[in-house]
């Protein structure tokens, strides 16, 4: 079954545990998003208030992808540039999908979701992101239409002698000048 996206829900304690819970769920398999596991709910708490202090002023919005039932399963942050020169880009943060989900498309959609957000924001012609090398992120956001742009050598230390590029993808929207 497929996931149902809402942009800017209403959040409350429910949907904070949910993004809490998908996020430590995501680091602990692995994920890149952040953190390194082992993570807990409570490591990850302060990162997430941050997303939510944004969305409450009003630079960040909040995609979130969820089950049948309700059950938080994608998220993804849509966070706009405060740099007048950039202010037709944004950025694009903690793009997750719960791992009982991976491959089953839903990644695809949360970030076919997140283009559709975009569009919809005026004067946004492009999303940026940056991933972390040597996990085949590029190839997928590749394969979603994301360009790789930029790429910082062994910029993110996941462990002591262990390194990752930082790379950066970015997906035209389309729009016409």
């Amino acid at each position: 079954m497929a996931l149902t996206f809402e942009l800017d829900p209403s959040v409350g304690p429910a949907l904070r545990d949910g993004i809490a819970g998908l996020w430590a769920d995501v680091s602990n398999a692995g994920g890149s998003v952040g953190f390194v596991p082992p993570v807990s709910r409570e490591t990850i708490r302060p990162e997430l208030v941050k997303h939510l202090v944004a969305m409450a002023e009003g630079r960040t919005r909040l995609l979130v992808g969820r089950e049948e039932d309700g059950t938080v399963a994608a998220t993804a942050f849509l966070t706009c540039n405060t740099h007048r020169l950039m202010t037709h880009w944004l950025w694009l943060y903690t793009v997750m999908v719960h791992p009982r989900h991976q491959g089953k498309g839903y990644g695809r959609d949360l970030l076919a979701a997140a283009a559709d957000a975009a569009r919809g924001m005026e004067a946004i012609e492009a999303i940026r992101l940056t991933c972390r090398g040597g996990e085949g992120l590029e190839r997928f956001y590749g394969s979603c239409g994301y360009k790789e742009v930029g790429r910082v050598p062994d910029a993110i230390r996941v462990a002591p002698g262990e390194e990752r590029d930082d790379i950066t993808m970015l997906l035209s929207l389309g729009r016409i000048r």
